[in-house]
Formats: structure tokens, sequence, C-alpha cells
């Protein structure tokens, strides 16, 4: 176990170390954020799918993100993944990033998109210009597989959580942190 945890470490230093280099060649950047935005469309196209309640809400929406997450257990949980925060009213993007952390008693890999929607101007520029902490996550409402007409937003906020086999029960985004990718955004 300890061994695990040390393999995951490392690798996770060297894409950090490789991270500089990305953001200093303009052309991937480019294909970085292509890659981020076919991501996110491709995520919606299949949240509509499995809910059309979800579908309602975006419409909706001033605004909306979409996280691509890989979650990593070993005694201790790490987590990270970038996305794309839109404002449909301007029709302008932001780039994001999102780490998370904590405690586990499990053993894992797991990778799923994390798709916000956002009621209204306020609870879009809180989270592009604040993020997402556990305090506030805990007041968000989740989406559930076959979401239905209870299905809202709370606090200017709905979650939908999915991974490879559809849509989450519990959407745990508690001790995530949600930030702009600053070398994409200039």
């Amino acid at each position: 176990m300890k061994r695990i945890a040390v393999l995951v470490f490392i690798s996770a230093l060297v894409l950090s170390a490789a991270a500089p280099a990305v953001a200093a060649n303009p052309e991937k950047v480019a294909l970085k954020k292509a890659k981020i935005d076919q991501i996110a469309d491709f995520s919606l196209n299949r949240l509509f799918e499995k809910s059309p309640r979800a579908r309602e809400l975006f419409e909706q929406s001033y605004g909306y993100a979409v996280f691509d997450n890989t979650k990593v257990s070993l005694g201790i949980t790490g987590g990270g993944g970038r996305g794309v925060a839109v404002n449909r009213q301007a029709n302008t993007k932001l780039y994001m990033k999102m780490g998370s952390g904590g405690l586990n008693l499990g053993l894992g890999l797991q990778f799923f998109q994390v798709v916000f929607m956002f009621q209204d101007e306020t609870a879009y520029t809180n989270f592009t210009n604040n993020g997402w902490h556990a305090q506030a996550g805990a007041n968000a409402v989740a989406g559930r597989a076959g979401a239905n007409k209870e299905t809202t937003f709370t606090n200017g906020v709905a979650i939908f959580q999915m991974t490879d086999a559809g849509l989450m029960l519990q959407a745990d985004i508690s001790g995530t942190r949600y930030w702009r990718a600053k070398k994409f955004n200039r």
C-alpha cells in the first residue's frame, strides 16, 4: 500500500513538472483547450441523454461548468482535473482546474465528470471568482440517476456527477477546490 502511494506521488510530480512546458507553447495550450471543450460537449450531451430534467435546468441556466476528474484512493484520497466554465449570456469561457484531498479507508481509481449549472450571474461569478469549497458544496443539490421534477437549483447551483456507469447516486464534491487556470486564460 505504501509503495503504491509513493508511485502515485512520483507520478503526480512528473506530470506537474511537465505543465510549464505545455503552458509555454501556445499551440499546446490551444490543443489542451480544444480537448477540454470536446470533453465538456461530450459530457453535456451524455448528461442530457440520461436526464431530460438536466436539459431543462441547462436551458434555464445563466452558465455552466464541466470538469473531467480523476480520483485515487489509497488510504489518502487525491484527485485532480480540468474543465471549462461557460457564461451562456456573454458566450465566454474560463478554463479552470480542480483538486481534492482527504482520508479514505478505500482503495481505488475513479474517472468522472462533474457538471455545474448556475441559475444566475451571482452564482456563476461566485464560482468562477472564488471557486468551490466543502462548505459551499454542502448546500448544493446533486443530480441523481433518472433526475426527476424535484431536481432543481439550490442556492443558485445544480450539480450532476457522472461516471462511465452513468449518473452517480450521490455527488461527493466536498473537499474539492476549483480555481481559474491562469495559463489557459491569457
